[in-house]
Formats: C-alpha cells, structure tokens, sequence
C-alpha cells in the first residue's frame, strides 16, 4: 500500500513497508550558499521499487520553514511500526583475556569469528576485513577485501560494523561495492542542517537512521563512509576505540571549508593541466622538446617548473615549494629525490643532458646585467687614460703572449734581452686593467662579488663584461696596449740585480700557444733569439730558487674543451699537459718573478699588498728522493703541504717557490686581487696615497677568497665530471697508462691515469710498487654519480 501524506508543508510518499537502502535514497540539492540563518532552496527525490517522486520543494526562505526534522520523525515513526532486524552496535574497542575484544559499556558484544570490521593497513589505507580467530592475547586474525589474511593490533580497528554475525568472506568486495554504489555526500548537507540547528553530535549509526532511515549494516557503513571522508559539514569531537562521535561545524567553518575546497580543486585542475604538459613534453623526441624559455611564459607554470628546478639542486624558497614539487614527482611516478627531479627536467627538455647542477647550486654569475654592459661600453667610449703622459713607450720591444689556445684574456706578455755585460734583462708586460676601472666603482663592486673568472670546459664566464674584458683591456697581437711592465735585471745566478714598475704602451708581435712556444724553442730560429734569451732566463730563475729551498711540484695537468655543450651527445677535446714542458716552464718562472718584484717593491715603499707566503720553509726534498722524480714525487709532497697565508703589511716567505715574499700580480682581469694589487701599486706610481689600507685589504680578501674556493670547487667537479664522461665514451677494449702515486689500503692503489692526467684508484696485482706503470681499463663510468670503475689489465 502506498500513502501520501503532508507533514508541515511537506509531502511524504510512503509504501507499507520499510525499503531498504538499495531502493530508498533522499537527495537533497544545495542552491545557495549555506548557513543557519540563511534561506534554503531545497529539494528531496524519494525513490522507491515501483513510484518515483521527484521535485518537492522544502520552505521558501528559513530553515525552520523547512522542517527535515518533522519530516524525519513522521517517517520514523512510519517505520518503527514495521519493526527492524537486531542489530549490533559499534563499539569501543578492548580484550579480553581469551583475546576477544570488549567495550567498557554494558551489553557490548565481544569481537567474535564472523563479525566485518574495517582496520588500518597502513598511513594511507583502510581496509574492510572479517575477523578470523584470535592471535595471541591482544590481536586478531582477520581476511580483508584483497584476499590477505594478516594478524592486526586493537588499535588498528578504526569501526566494527554492526548487525552482522558470521560474515561470508567471500562477500567483502560485493559488499564494499554497493557502499560505494549508494554514496552521496550531499546527503550530509541536510544532516548538517539538523544537527547544527539543535546543537546535537551524531555517530555513524545516528546518521544512518537519518538519512537512510535505518541503521542496518549496509546503511550504518556508509554513513561511517560519508562522515569519515567529509571534510566540510562535521568533525571528529571523539573517538572511543573504534567508535567515533561526529559534531557539525559552524557556518562560517563551513563557508571557509568550502573556500578551501574550491581553492584545492582550482589548485588540483591547474596541476593535473601541468602534468599532461610533462608528459607530453617526455614523449617527444629530443629535437622537438619545448625550449626552457616555453616554461616560463605563464606564471602559473613557471613557479611549478622552479620548485621543481629547487628541488633538483635542494635549493628551496619555502616548503611550499617543496611540497609543490614533491606532489609532481609522486604524481609522475617517481621518487622525491633530487636525482628523480633532475632526471625528469632532463626528460621534458628544460635542463641539457649534461646540466652543470654545481654552478646552479653555488648560484655562480654567468652573465652581466644590462647597467654593467652599460657601464662597460661607456669606460670605454669615455674614460680618459689617467697615466697617458707617464707612459714608456716600449713599442720598440719584441712582445710574446703566451698561453692555452683558447684563452680570451690575455693578461700578460714578456720580452727579453741580453746586456753589454752578458746579464739578461727581462720585461713582464701584465694588462693595465685599472686603466678603465676605477676602486668602489660599480664595475669594481661587481667585480668584487665575482671574486675571479670561471673557466669551465663548457664556457668561460669573465669576471668583467666581455666586451671589456676583451676589447679594453686585454693584450691584442699588433696593437697599441695599456700595460704595467715589470723590468728586472738578473744576476748571473739568477738573482734579481734590479728591477722598476712602470705604467707603458706595448706592441705585442706574437700570440703563442705554449705548443708553438715549444715548437719554436725546439728549432732554436735565430730571428726568435728573444724567446731563446727568455727560456735561458727561466732556467737561471729555476735553478736559483732551488738554491733557497723551492720545491719542484711539476704536474700533468688536464684541460678540456667541450664544443655544443647542451647537445646530448657534445664534442669533447681532452688535452693533457706536462707543467715541466718548456715553454710552461718558461711563463711559470717569469710569473713568478714578477711576484717577487712586486713583493719587494710594496715592502721597500710600505704599500699594503696581499702578501702571499707558504709557511714549511724547511721541507727535506731528500725524504722523497726515493720515489720517481714527476708526478709521483709531486703527488707525495703536495700530501704534506700546509695552506698558504696571506698577510697584507708586510711579505713573508714562500717557501715552496723559495722566495722571501710573493704577490700575485700578473692577471688583474681574471683576478679580484690581482686587480687590488694593481689599485695600489698603480696609485703609487702617481704619487697618490693607496686607496686601501691593510685592514681593508684584508675584509675585502676575506669575500673574495671564499667565493674563489667555491668556484675553484665548481671548476675541479666541472673537470672531473667531462673527463669520467670522455672515458665513458671511450672503446671498451681500449687501456691505458696508469702511474701507482701511492697505495690506499692493501692492494688498492692511487693511480694517475698518464693519457689522460686523471686520478682514480683500483687494486693492482702482487708485486707493482709505488712509481711502476700498469695497464688498466674501464669497466663503469657514470660522470653524474662521479662514479669510475678501473680494472687492472694483467
């Protein structure tokens, strides 16, 4: 029989019978924005087997004109008459001795084989289970939805559904099923309503009766289901055990909560719209993946792509920015590591291959604003030459630039010739830098900050605008250049007999690589007996400094060129370079007696100078007279060296080079203190008071050298990592030269590798000492782990 029936304005459709949740739903519409006192449109569609009604409307304006609650009595009270199954309620949860769980309340049920109970798997997930047995005195056996029986802790139990007794378990998944069928949160709403009207709390069975009209196993889960996954209408005021008691918030909760919400989902639309972009930018092929610039033409992607591009090289803004990126590494399926963020900044095109992560995480300046370029080209439009009328003109003399094949800036040149008496006389020609840069200038500032020039294997970044640096002030082959030259005269020792600094104009003739250096001493050319004059110079200054205790470090050094860097697959130009060779022998010493000049020229006229010393002035050479003269020797003595100081009143002595003080001097464009150096010495010169006092030198060396560690540190990984990848790429049955410098522990040994001037370690055979050559190969190179496995060849 079927009734209709008006309940306070409202109507009811009523059938004789109790329907149970498959065949009874209430859905209720919300359209406006909610709160207690405001007015509420609402519409309830009451399904039954055999008649629909939809549409009748609640109240035009007031909740107290919609009256669910009236409405929910009238139809309790219609089914109350027809009497419902015994149900078990849920309860708290405790043991007993048996290991059976009680509640602390009278008349709860003991938790028996049979009885469905949902339980906490993990910190993400929960899972529907029929108790089996129990296990031991506290826990519980139990079968869950996805066929595993595990044993579970009390306190794993999150619900206990009730009216159920002897379970099918094989039925969890059909059961879970029409849960899942028969679930509408906005059926919460006018519960919602209710319930914050009459200030009540309400337990999942509660919610079920008012709802569903019954609180039968079915309905009481999903009402459990409704309340636990609702994060707008109520919160949690309790839990007992596996018991919980809901509360409604407020209205203005609410309305925050649904701000919130909408927030979230705009934040959710927004981030699954920047994964499709990832996606399909690790789809295409390389040729065709997106510019890094692509990324950064819409806000809303640029902030998600850096937090990204943060957490490659753990380098956050804030936590935000952390959790923004972890969510896209977990959404793209990988890990939150930053190895997992760079690999797939690798993938969608925005970092090369081969991206240097260490100049990203020491944030090292590559480029120079646009007010720096500025300032540049107007030095040098506009910026007279202050010591123009103090020059010497030495245009006369033959000038050689001698340095790597790619050098951009060339700071220094040398001439020589011999005198009546049969002395040579030398000239060090280093670039008049200071010339367009002024101290506590804004290009002085920046240069500051730079500390020095970056010479990576991919790129050269100058500590001054390129077009300065270049066109300014470096030395050019046949032009008229800006120097301070440093004149000295030596004894036929190799002592100085006398020196002078001076401002001059120069003429460089020749710009030498040092293997055309060396090729040209080599053929001993009568029209180059100046070059000649400078190696037997050299060898004077060499030998003399033995004299006053100079240790001899010669090296293999490595240098690499590596041509289309951001290509996958870039060219790599290994050269490898002996320090002992002669034309590097002969620019070391010279270098090296400009220092010493300068050092004796600050002390003589009290200018304050960073004073470079190396304190073991007494290291015994004969200690290592036993290991090959070289690298091996080299590598044992370096092992032992101290620091160097540095003091800026007074020199003190170097004992490696053997000099009694020693400043650097001759790259005043790719050094900030060499650059000091110049400031004062040229100050000097025009008989102005220096610009620096010693305390000052020392605050400003103190930046300056900490940022020159962090690019010297930038350069050696730099290095390292293009030769692993050189050795990568090499032929698998190719060997190499390996020198043993030392042994680690046992019969693992420090070797060099000589064809390629690089150090490794891998064990050797019984019988190879300290010095010997063995052959080894390469089983695994990965540059980006900085990892290489050697192998010795027997």
């Amino acid at each position: 029989m079927m009734t209709v029936r008006a309940v306070n304005t409202c109507y009811l459709l009523r059938s004789g019978s109790p329907p149970p949740l498959s065949s009874f739903c209430c859905r209720f519409n919300h359209f406006s924005s909610l709160g207690v006192s405001r007015g509420y449109g609402l519409q309830l569609r009451l399904r039954f087997p055999a008649l629909r009604c939809e549409l009748v409307n609640f109240g035009h304006g007031g909740v107290r004109s919609c009256c669910f609650h009236s409405l929910l009595e009238s139809a309790m009270a219609e089914l109350a008459s027809c009497g419902r199954r015994r149900r078990v309620p849920a309860v708290a949860v405790k043991l007993t001795s048996s290991g059976e769980l009680l509640d602390d309340k009278p008349g709860s049920q003991t938790l028996v084989e049979g009885l469905l109970l949902e339980f906490k798997k993990d910190s993400d997930r929960l899972l529907l289970a029929v108790a089996q047995k129990p296990d031991g005195k506290k826990n519980w056996m139990v079968y869950d939805q996805n066929g595993v029986t595990s044993s579970i802790r009390p306190q794993q139990i999150t619900y206990i559904v009730p009216g159920v007794e002897k379970f099918d378990q094989t039925e969890i998944s059909s059961f879970i099923q029409k849960a899942e069928d028969n679930l509408d949160p906005s059926l919460l709403e006018f519960a919602w309503v209710e319930l914050l009207e009459n200030n009540k709390s309400v337990t999942a069975e509660e919610l079920a009766e008012m709802i569903f009209g019954s609180a039968e196993p079915l309905e009481s889960y999903c009402a459990h289901l409704l309340l636990t996954r609702d994060n707008l209408y109520f919160t949690v005021r309790e839990n007992k055990g596996s018991r919980s008691v809901y509360v409604p918030r407020t209205t203005e909760q609410v309305d925050e909560f649904m701000r919130k919400n909408l927030a979230k989902e705009a934040a959710d639309r927004e981030l699954n719209e920047f994964l499709q972009l990832l996606k399909s930018a690790k789809a295409m092929p390389s040729h065709a993946k997106p510019p890094k610039s692509s990324w950064m033409i819409e806000e809303k992607f640029q902030s998600k792509i850096q937090s990204i591009e943060a957490y490659a090289i753990d380098e956050f803004t804030s936590e935000d920015q952390k959790k923004t990126a972890g969510e896209i590494l977990k959404a793209m399926g990988m890990t939150k590591t930053s190895s997992s963020a760079v690999n797939l900044l690798i993938a969608i095109g925005y970092f090369p291959v081969h991206v240097n992560l260490d100049l990203l995480k020491l944030n090292i300046r590559t480029d120079h604003s646009e007010e720096m370029n500025l300032a540049a080209e107007n030095m040098l439009s506009e910026c007279p030459d202050p010591d123009h009328f103090e020059r010497q003109d030495l245009t006369h003399l033959k000038v050689y630039a001698i340095d790597v094949d790619e050098a951009d800036e060339l700071d220094d040149a040398l001439s020589a010739t011999k005198l009546q008496d049969g002395r040579i006389r030398v000239w060090i020609h280093v670039a008049d830098a200071t010339r367009y840069v002024q101290p506590g200038s804004f290009l002085d500032r920046e240069a500051m900050r730079r500390a020095t020039s970056v010479f990576l294997p991919t790129a050269t970044y100058p500590m001054f605008p390129e077009k300065l640096a270049m066109q300014g002030m470096s030395l050019k082959q046949g032009e008229i250049c800006n120097a301070v030259t440093v004149s000295v005269v030596l004894n036929p020792d190799g002592c100085i007999a006398e020196y002078s600094v001076d401002n001059s104009i120069i003429k460089p003739t020749y710009m030498l690589t040092y293997e055309s250096a060396s090729e040209l001493l080599t053929l001993n050319l009568e029209e180059e007996v100046e070059l000649r004059i400078l190696s037997e110079a050299a060898a004077l200054r060499l030998r003399w400094r033995r004299q006053q205790g100079a240790v001899d470090t010669q090296n293999i050094e490595t240098r690499i060129k590596v041509v289309n860097p951001d290509d996958p697959e870039p060219s790599i130009n290994l050269y490898v370079e002996n320090q002992a060779d002669h034309a590097m022998r002969l620019v070391t010493e010279m270098m090296v007696l400009c220092g010493e000049v300068i050092a004796t020229f600050g002390s003589q006229n009290n200018i304050p100078l960073p004073y470079r010393g190396q304190p073991q002035s007494n290291i015994d050479v004969s200690a290592f007279a036993h290991l090959p003269e070289g690298p091996v020797r080299t590598a044992a003595i370096i092992k032992i060296l101290r620091a160097a100081e540095i003091d800026f009143r007074k020199p003190i002595r170097h004992g490696i080079l053997g000099l009694p003080g020693y400043v650097q001097f001759t790259s005043p464009i790719r050094r900030y203190l060499d650059l000091l150096a110049h400031y004062q010495v040229k100050a000097f010169l025009r008989g102005d008071s220096p610009p620096f006092s010693a305390g000052q030198l020392e605050g400003a060396a103190a930046s300056v050298n900490m940022q020159t560690r962090l690019i010297r540190k930038l350069s050696n990984t730099s290095l390292r990592y293009w030769i692993i990848e050189y050795l990568r790429r090499q032929p698998k049955q190719r060997r190499y030269r390996a020198l043993i410098l030392r042994f680690i522990k046992d019969r693992v040994a420090a070797l060099l590798l000589v064809d390629v001037g690089f150090q490794a370690s891998a064990w050797v055979s019984n019988g190879s000492g300290i010095g010997d050559e063995v052959r080894v190969k390469v089983e695994e190179a990965r540059p980006r782990e900085d990892y290489i496995s050697l192998k010795e060849v027997l």
